[in-house]
Parts: C-alpha cells; structure tokens; sequence
C-alpha cells in the first residue's frame, strides 16, 4: 500500500489537527515542534480556558473575519463551527456555550483542549518530534523535506503551522515566514491584532489596575468622525493606555494606526439616557448640597476615575454641590456620557493574541491550503494573512484550515 511521508512544521492549533487528519488519512505525520510540551498557545487562550470556536453558521463565521474572509469559504464549509464542537466532543471532551456563542470546555481548562489534541495524533500514529525546523528542502519546485537543527526529514509534503509573531514564549516567532520567503511566497506586512491599545493621556496612568463593567466604548476614525467599533462589556485601564476584552476587539476593527487617529468614546453610564443621568446628579447634589463637588461622586463613579472626571469637568473641587449651575451639570453629563482617551498605537506584537498579516492568500489554493507556487507545500492556521475578531474565529480557522491541509496533503494524488 503506498503512503505518503508528510511532515507538519508546528504543533499548535492547525498543526495537531493537520498532523492528526493526515495521519487518519493514511499518512505516515512526523509533527515537529521547538517546544518540549504541544499547545503552547493554546494553554493562554480564552485567558486559559480556551474559546475552541464560535458556534455560529458558515455566514456569520465569515463576517466576523475582516481580513480575506471569502479565502477561508472551503475550509469553514468542510470543517464547520459545528463539526469542531462535534469533533472534540467524539475525543471525549464536554463542551459549552456561553454568551455570543462561545464554546468553551466544561471544565474551563484550556489544558483539557491540549490534552485532547495530543492524545487524537498520538492515537493516530503521528510521531511526534522536539525540534526547530531551520529550512525546507525544495527541488524542481516541489517540497521533499525539512532540514531541522538536529535532523532532516524528508517526505512527499510539508504542512507550515508555525503561527505568528504574538506570544513569542510560546514558539511564536515568526519562524514560519521565514520558511515561506524561502519558498519564495510574499508575506503581508505583519502588525498586532487582537491587542491592548497605547495612550498618552495622563488620565489612564492614574486609573492604572482600574476595571470598568457594564460600558460602552466606541472607536471613532477622527480623520472621517466615523465610528469603526462599537460594544458593551469590560475594559481596562492600565500604566501604557487601555486593555481588556472589548479593547482586545476593538483594535481589531483599526486598520491604519497612527498617532491621535483613533480616540475612545467611553459611555461610564450607558444604562442611563442624558435625562436620567441629569436626574441622578441632580438627586446626588442634593443629598450633599453643603459638600465640596469633589465628595459627591462615590455612590454615581468608582474611586479611581472621580478626579479625572473632575478635572475634565473644569469645576473647582472645593465648589458647593448647592451652587452647581444647570449648565456645569449639562457639561459633567457630556464628559460621563463620552469619556474621551486618545489612542498612540498598538501595543507590541509579543502582546498581540494574533498576527495581522503573513502569506499572501493568493498564492495559495483556498481548496487545499497547497501553495501555488511549490507543490507539495501546505500552510495553514496564523501564518496566513487571515485574522477575525475575539470569540473562537481565529482558532475555528486554525481547525478548519489545518484540517483541510491535513487531509489534501495525504492524498496519494492531489494534482
């Protein structure tokens, strides 16, 4: 019986499951991996709980996938959200769906998804490898092997799971572009996504280690005063500018970064029209009529956010709630409503979840996840220029991608 040789450069998301659908496909898989233990990453997504994918259908996938989302349509219709959950759930691992149909495990550990993973291409036969690859072997145009720091394998296909730039303690450090420049494919300008957001506005530094819940935050492009990003949920503030699971999204949504381009428009009370919050500071003023205003906002704002307010507000601190005008209250309301902080840039890519950018996705057959230009030469997961926003895409295009690699890199004739 012939059998294809195919190694898998990787073993993250996309590559365990490519190496494990090769392998079931009839492949003898070598999966080579720089670290000692497989799914690094993984062990640190979903804040270490692992959001496996969004249990959504295949038109709602593609539209939270903003950067060449049509590219992904053969992969996500052949292995869908809903045959991941079913996936892993025949290898044994409960799931649930929480809020926005993210699927989480049961148990909450990212470590049951990784132990999942590892025993499904060992029970497959793969045979897995402690090694940085260096190199690919390319003759005539065709992949015929990897040369590693400690070995050289040679085989009839190689499957690129590398990942990208962010998190480079967990292998990701952009090996895998290297490997595809080689291979004489062109790799997308590379920038975070997926990433907290720089400011230098004095206000974020003072409010270090300040959560806010139950806000709405709005991106908006100063240049076209368009709103780009919108949402409800949790943020933070930190010493280097804003973070937490909205800003993670929103920086998604920011295409161009430059310096004040982007401002935050943060609504401190969204649950409360302008009216309504008049009433309430008016309510709040009168039970301290004969306090300073600077003692008057602990019931309505968190302790850390009050002086910035104030300042904002323009106000002297010491002014008697009693004396404040009609006109002072229409200005604080303004400043709660749409809590300005000026956006500088992204933080670092190491800090990114994801990598925007990577293989030009023209230069690969979206059918198969083979190359166009050295046959036998497969990538699949991060290291394509395709990234979606925060709620399991980015991995369901890891799963889908690498499961359809996998397989085409299996089959005896692929032509």
């Amino acid at each position: 019986m012939i059998c294809k040789k195919v190694v898998v450069i990787g073993a993250g998301a996309s590559g365990l499951i490519a190496a494990g659908f090769a392998a079931r496909n009839g492949a003898k898989v070598v999966l080579i991996d720089k670290n000692k233990r497989v799914g690094r990453k993984i062990m640190i997504t979903g804040k270490g709980r692992c959001n496996v994918t969004n249990d959504c259908d295949v038109q709602g996938f593609i539209r939270n996938v903003p950067v060449n989302g049509k590219f992904l349509y053969s992969a996500i219709n052949s292995f869908t959200p809903r045959d991941t959950v079913k996936f892993f759930e025949e290898l044994g691992l409960e799931l649930k769906t929480e809020r926005g149909n993210r699927v989480f495990p049961v148990s909450d550990k990212a470590v049951d998804v990784v132990d999942t993973l590892n025993n499904f291409v060992k029970n497959c036969g793969c045979n897995v490898v402690c090694d940085k690859a260096v190199s690919l072997l390319i003759e005539n145009n065709e992949a015929v092997g990897v040369e590693c720091e400690n070995a050289t394998y040679y085989c009839d296909s190689v499957i690129v799971c590398c990942g990208g730039m962010s998190y480079p303690l967990t292998g990701s450090t952009g090996d895998g572009y290297i490997l595809a420049r080689q291979a004489g494919h062109t790799v997308t300008s590379l920038k975070p996504s997926l990433v907290p957001l720089e400011s230098s506005n004095p206000d974020c530094q003072s409010m270090q280690g300040l959560s806010l819940k139950n806000v709405s935050l709005k991106i908006r492009d100063n240049n076209s005063n368009k709103i780009v990003y919108s949402d409800f949920g949790e943020m933070l503030f930190t010493h280097f500018g804003i973070s937490g699971p909205m800003v993670l999204s929103a920086s998604s949504h920011i295409r161009d970064m430059s310096c004040n381009k982007y401002t935050a428009l943060i609504d401190l009370k969204p649950a409360l029209t302008y009216e309504q919050l008049d009433k309430r500071i008016q309510n709040d003023f009168r039970e301290n009529s004969n306090k300073d205003v600077s003692n008057s906002f602990t019931k309505l704002l968190p302790k850390k956010i009050i002086i910035p307010v104030l300042k904002r507000w323009g106000v002297p601190f010491d002014k008697k709630c009693n004396s404040v005008t009609k006109e002072e209250r229409k200005r604080l309301c303004e400043i709660l409503k749409e809590f300005k902080i000026e956006i500088n840039g992204f933080r670092p890519i190491e800090e990114a979840i994801i990598t925007s950018g990577g293989v030009k996705t023209t230069e690969v057959n979206p059918k198969t996840m083979e190359s166009k230009l050295i046959k036998g030469l497969y990538f699949a997961g991060e290291i394509l220029d395709c990234d979606a926003y925060t709620g399991g895409f980015n991995l369901q295009i890891a799963w889908s991608t690498g499961r359809l690699a996998g397989i085409c890199a299996a089959e005896i004739n692929n032509d």
